[in-house]
């Protein structure tokens, strides 16, 4: 019995046909078939009903796929427990929403590479629920509280919103706004539906996929934008709008799986991590900057 054939096994399963599993494979179609042909002929059990438009489990194939998870679960297990006794040093990848890579996290992680001297960082700019169990990501940072139990979680920081315009259009009479919202893949955000709400029918001047798309857009007087306080404040184009605007926040959270709570360099990057957004909390939450530079005055070592 081999681990590689009964991983093939459950690629194909997951996917439903031969072609999607060589794709998330990056392997050739033949691979894929070899593996599965060879897994049938171990057990001597047809597992697919081969079709044009897919491959489906059979009812053997059905019963065996829970035992062919809890292996993949040891294996990967396994891989995590050989990477405890590592040095610092080694890859790290982090999944965190584009929003906040670009326009928060990168210049300030640069600004501190000595506490991650030895690590190589990959950040993946993507706001959906990445698989930590599978090793899609080490560590993942999402807007809003997480729902899955089976993985450790640190709340990180609040990010506020509010309404914001160039200079010149907050002064236009209210009747004669104009909106910039999110496009169809965000329109469904606590706060871009707020704004629907408050837009109450009126025009939509803008719809685009990026806050930062919307700031540029609100400094080139295109309407009215809901953004985070620390984004909207960051080059003094834009000035908040006056009144009293109840606009959902979001909450910011670092998930991470047990197993790799002691991987060092793991560790460490949530760590550093943490301190950021602790640090910058105000700036996140109201736009309010922190009185000091961030400094070297935290422990990267320390355990959480």
């Amino acid at each position: 019995m081999q681990w590689e054939n009964i991983r093939y096994f459950l690629v194909v399963a997951r996917y439903g046909s031969l072609s999607a599993a060589a794709r998330a494979l990056q392997v050739e179609h033949s691979t894929v078939s070899r593996h599965i042909t060879a897994l049938e002929e171990t057990v001597q059990l047809s597992l697919f009903n081969r079709q044009p438009r897919g491959w489906q489990l059979t009812a053997e194939g059905h019963s065996l796929l829970p035992y062919a998870e809890r292996i993949e679960q040891e294996m990967l297990a396994f891989s995590r427990a050989t990477l405890n006794s590592a040095a610092v040093g080694g890859t790290v990848r982090l999944s965190a929403p584009p929003l906040l890579i670009d326009s928060f996290l990168l210049s300030r992680l640069a600004a501190q590479r000595a506490r991650w001297s030895l690590i190589d960082l990959h950040i993946v700019g993507e706001a959906r629920t990445t698989d930590l169990s599978y090793r899609d990501a080490d560590l993942a940072i999402r807007l809003g509280r997480p729902h899955d139990a089976s993985l450790a979680a640190r709340r990180l920081a609040v990010l506020g919103y509010g309404l914001y315009a160039s200079p010149g259009y907050s002064r236009k009479p209210q009747e004669n706004w104009c909106f910039i919202g999110a496009d169809d893949n965000s329109r469904y955000t606590p706060e871009q539906q707020w704004l629907e709400t408050f837009g109450n029918g009126r025009r939509f001047a803008l719809r685009c996929d990026q806050p930062s798309g919307m700031h540029e857009a609100a400094a080139a007087e295109l309407g009215i934008a809901v953004l985070p306080h620390y984004l909207a404040r960051a080059t003094g184009a834009l000035v908040p709008l006056e009144g009293n605007f109840d606009i959902p926040s979001r909450e910011i959270w670092l998930l991470i799986h047990p197993d790799a709570r002691s991987i060092p360099r793991i560790q460490a990057m949530a760590n550093l991590l943490t301190d950021l957004f602790q640090h910058y909390a105000r700036l996140l939450e109201e736009g309010i900057p922190p009185p000091d530079l961030f400094s070297e005055k935290f422990d990267s070592q320390r355990v959480s």
